[in-house]
């Protein structure tokens, strides 16, 4: 079983869709180098606020609440959840740094949306095709966190927006409990279920692979189960 720890701060973030010049590209935004992944290209989103939560103390409503108000303070665009499909959920390590518990949302934006950033917490944003964003971290132009990585790599096997909603509307949201072995060089790789490595720890363990080596030459991402 995945190793336990205080719990994670739930977040929530959305991956924003358009097709432009017969490409989907999706919205990214670059932090501030001064906080929580500082520096980094992400996607709209944040921590859970206490006012996102509904009477019931829903956390999937929660989750939704705070992705359409983190895109707004994030972006400044204001959206309609009934069009977020969420995809997705990722837990980090316990030995990870900052741990935020996060659901993945997808939606499509109006292909001439005016995107407002605030220039402190946001400093820059940029429409992007997936492949293109992948292209710019292997050169190391970008810095991007695992589950971008991830994600985009998920996204870069469409052509359209459409069928993109349309695989996540058709698919049960995959849950990602991430559990990390790390080599005698202190590289470390990312474990998920199905990996037969998963629950034993074993580097070697014979089996099925879903894993992604955190190497200095860029992500090396093995996968034999067709889940991303």
């Amino acid at each position: 079983m995945p190793d336990e720890k205080s719990p994670a701060i739930p977040a929530a973030t959305v991956v924003l869709l358009r097709e432009k010049n017969q490409k989907v590209e999706i919205l990214m935004l670059q932090k501030n180098t001064n906080i929580d992944f500082g520096g980094m290209w992400v996607f709209p989103g944040g921590a859970i606020d206490k006012e996102d939560y509904g009477t019931d103390g829903d956390k999937d409503t929660a989750a939704i609440n705070a992705a359409v108000r983190e895109t707004e303070e994030e972006a400044g665009l204001k959206l309609d959840s009934e069009g977020f499909v969420w995809f997705s959920h990722w837990t980090p390590p316990p030995s990870a740094p900052t741990r935020f518990s996060t659901w993945f949302f997808a939606a499509e934006a109006h292909p001439d949306a005016e995107i407002q950033v605030d220039g402190q917490e946001i400093l820059k944003h940029r429409w992007i095709n997936p492949a293109e964003a992948i292209t710019l971290f292997d050169t190391k132009k970008i810095k991007i966190a695992p589950p971008t990585w991830m994600t985009l790599t998920l996204l870069n096997r469409f052509d359209t927006s459409e069928a993109i909603l349309k695989h996540f509307n058709s698919t049960p949201p995959r849950i990602y409990n991430t559990r990390v072995i790390m080599s005698a060089e202190k590289v470390p790789t990312l474990l998920w279920t199905g990996d037969a490595a998963y629950e034993n720890l074993e580097r070697d363990a014979e089996g099925d692979r879903h894993r992604l080596t955190i190497a200095k030459s860029g992500f090396v991402f093995e996968n034999t189960l067709d889940v991303y």
